[in-house]
Order: C-alpha cells, then sequence, then structure tokens
C-alpha cells in the first residue's frame, strides 16, 4: 500500500467510471442501474478502508469489491425470477475481463462507458445528463447549471434515460458503434471542457483533472473516428482553451479577462497541436459548430494582443456558427454581439444585447456583458447597475470577484 492519507479527488473521478465499465460490461447494460450502486458501495468502503493507505493496485481493488457487491444486491432481490435471470449472469457474463493494469483496456473501457450512455434509444437530454454523471462524475447541479435548468428536472433525466437503457439493454456498445452516436458524444464532452473551466461555484475556478479527463477522452474519440472533422475541431477547441489557463488565473483564484491575459505563458505547444489539427481537417470540409469554434480559438491564439486580434473574421465566423446551429444556442449570439461591438463600436452592440436579454432573460452572463459594454461606452452610472445586477445573478464565487473588482474600477462605487 502507499502512504496514509486523503485520497486525491482525481483518482476517484479517474477510478469510477472505468470500474463501472468493466461491471456494465460483464453483466450488460441492462444492469446498469445495479452496476452502478455497487460502485457506489465499493467507493464507500473504499474511503473507509483506503484511510490508512491506498492500495498497490486500486483499480483492481474497486473492480473486485464492486463485483462482490453486485452479486450481494443480486442475492438480496425479493422478487425470485430476477434474481434467478440475473444470477445466471453472473455464471455467464455478457464480457470477459482482460489484465489488470492494462491501459489501452483502461481506454477502451472509457470510451464504451461514453457510448452506451449515449444509446440511441435514449432521448438527447437523457444520453447527455446521463453520461455527464456516470462518466464525467458532475453532479445534478452542475449539470442543471450548464443547461440554465432546475436541478429537479436534470435529475428525472436521469432517472428516466437508467430506466429506458434497462428497457433498451442490447449488450455493451462497440467502438464501431460510435458514429451513430458521436452528437451526444461531442456534447458531452464540450459540456466537460466548460464545466471544468467555468466551474458551477467557482471554488476553484478551474477543475484541472475534469479538463484533463475531457481532452483524454477527446484524443480516444479522435483515434477511433480520425475521419470526423467535428472531433477533431473539439480536440482542437480544448487545447486552444486549455492552453490558456496558466494566465487565466491569477492570485488567490482570481480570474484574469483576456484582454489582460500574459499571452507569453499560453502553452505554445498546445496551440500549435490545435492549429495542427484545424490544417488537417479545415480544407473542403462542410462547417460544423465544434471546427468554427475552434477557429475562433485558434484565431484569439494566434494574436499577440486584443488589439490586433482579427475580430471580423471572428464577427464572420460567429454569424456563420449561428447559421449552422439555427439560432438555438443564444451563448453564441451573445458571442457574436461581442465580436461585433470590436468592430462597429458599443452602441448598437447594446441595442442587440437588450433585444437579447428580452428573449432569454435566464442567459448567464448577458448583465456581465452588458456591463463591460456600458464601462467602454464611458456610461459609467449605467455600468455599476449592470455589474451589480451581475453579481447578483452569478453563484461562481470567482466570477462574483471579478464582477465585483470591475465595480470597483469604476472609482469608489458601491458593492
Amino acid at each position: 500500500m502507499s502512504r496514509p492519507g486523503a485520497v486525491d479527488e482525481g483518482l476517484w473521478r479517474e477510478l469510477a467510471p472505468q470500474t463501472l465499465a468493466r461491471l456494465v460490461r460483464t453483466y450488460g447494460g441492462g444492469q446498469f442501474d445495479l452496476c452502478e450502486d455497487a460502485v457506489q458501495d465499493a467507493l464507500l468502503d473504499a474511503q473507509r478502508q483506503w484511510a490508512d493507505g491506498v492500495p498497490d493496485d486500486p483499480q483492481a481493488w474497486l473492480v473486485t469489491t464492486a463485483r462482490r457487491r453486485y452479486v450481494d444486491r443480486v442475492r438480496s432481490d425479493v422478487r425470485r425470477r430476477e434474481r434467478e435471470d440475473r444470477v445466471a449472469m453472473l455464471e455467464a457474463p455478457l464480457g470477459h475481463g482482460r489484465a489488470r493494469g492494462d491501459e489501452s483496456a483502461q481506454s477502451d473501457d472509457a470510451l464504451l462507458l461514453l457510448l452506451l450512455c449515449c444509446h440511441p434509444e435514449l432521448p438527447r437530454s437523457g444520453q447527455v445528463a446521463l453520461t455527464l454523471r456516470a462518466v464525467a462524475g458532475l453532479t445534478t447541479a452542475q449539470i442543471a447549471n450548464a443547461y440554465q435548468l432546475p436541478e429537479s428536472a436534470i435529475a428525472q433525466r436521469i432517472t428516466r434515460a437508467k430506466r429506458r437503457l434497462v428497457d433498451a439493454d442490447r449488450g455493451f456498445p462497440r467502438p464501431d458503434h460510435v458514429g451513430e452516436r458521436l452528437g451526444p458524444v461531442l456534447d458531452v464532452l464540450y459540456v466537460m471542457l466548460t464545466e471544468a473551466h467555468h466551474t458551477t461555484t467557482g471554488a476553484p475556478a478551474r477543475d484541472s483533472d475534469l479538463a484533463a479527463e475531457a481532452i483524454k477522452l477527446a484524443r480516444l474519440l479522435r483515434q477511433a473516428t480520425p475521419a470526423s472533422t467535428e472531433v477533431a475541431g473539439l480536440l482542437a477547441l480544448m487545447l486552444f482553451t486549455e492552453a490558456r489557463q496558466p494566465a487565466r488565473v491569477g492570485p488567490l483564484g482570481r480570474l484574469v479577462p483576456l484582454d489582460e491575459q500574459d499571452r507569453t505563458r499560453w502553452d505554445r505547444s498546445m496551440i500549435d497541436e490545435g492549429l495542427s489539427l484545424l490544417d488537417q481537417v479545415t480544407p473542403g470540409a462542410v462547417p460544423g459548430a465544434y471546427r468554427l469554434q475552434a477557429c475562433i480559438a485558434g484565431l484569439h491564439a494566434t494574436a499577440p494582443d486584443t488589439g490586433s486580434t482579427d475580430w471580423a473574421e471572428i464577427h464572420a465566423l460567429y454569424v456563420l456558427l449561428e447559421h449552422v446551429t439555427e439560432g438555438r444556442n443564444p451563448t453564441i449570439t451573445l458571442n457574436r454581439i461581442v465580436a461585433q461591438s470590436m468592430t462597429e463600436g458599443t452602441e448598437s452592440a447594446l441595442s442587440m444585447m437588450d433585444e437579447l436579454a428580452t428573449r432569454h432573460p435566464r442567459l448567464a452572463r448577458v448583465d456581465a456583458v452588458r456591463a463591460h459594454l456600458l464601462e467602454r461606452a464611458g456610461r459609467r452610472d449605467e455600468a455599476a447597475s449592470a455589474y451589480r445586477c451581475a453579481i447578483a445573478a452569478t453563484v461562481n464565487v470567482a466570477e462574483q470577484r471579478h464582477l465585483r473588482e470591475r465595480l470597483r474600477r469604476l472609482g469608489g462605487a458601491e458593492v
């Protein structure tokens, strides 16, 4: 065993989905609920028993314990017929485990679990919510925040998805099924990226473990679908976003906006890799939402400062992105307005902001963006009022600190 001490949260996030994948591979997607419960039981056992030290092979320990817990749950089932069916499955499992410590097997398990949760018989909303819960380990509150929906609505989606997954059990999906499930899988990875860099609570401001897991899964998906321009685009977008992190968060978790970041601290190797991906897939490709966002991020990544950024090209890409997504995402419209303000001035942008806020009153960052535009326009009192509204509307601690700092910069304004 390794030395005693608290188990790192990143280890839990890595081990839990892999353990769940092993059980579902063995006993089938129809037993997803039971497998998930067994893994949770095993994690609770680990919290108690690992207090004196983590086992040399924590993954094997969890898998073994979870399988025992699964058997315990099957044997305690009061419904005789279900108990007999499941015991039979224990004796003749659907799949066979692979060698312990095989990293390629663990990677395959992670991708397979991602695909299972994106089962085509589940509604799109259920696919995404279930995967974010089971694979990414996000809480119901974090998922609700990403979609600006009540927690109760997300909880219902997850419950219904698990029930339908049991009804639609057709065994564990293989990687060659990835094409038909690519849409929801990409959505899941994108939400993981968003939550990693804009955490629900803002404490911490960035979830480095979740960011690493999202990039790892995106790389696996890229290997499985080398012809997909959208997978390459999403991976490039992740790399550009991650590359800025050393300059994005300052002392004490303070958020540093893009125009104030020290760009010499950006990770050039990640930026170069992202640009290389875009060079490989952009020529002649049909515009896709994730590749377009990656192109926008790439323009930011290659600009030496805000003033020399090609805002006209960024605005054009946002207009195309709105068209590709059929105007369904108001955040894209919000970002397009910001880009437009950099080329046409703030007054027309503020007018468009008012229209957007009327159509989407719950849209995150509306008040913060309006406050910034008002500040740029020299309308200080209105900007201060908008900053106060933005502070009241966000639960993210890091964003609150940033907004309060901007409010103080207006000159002694009361927070």
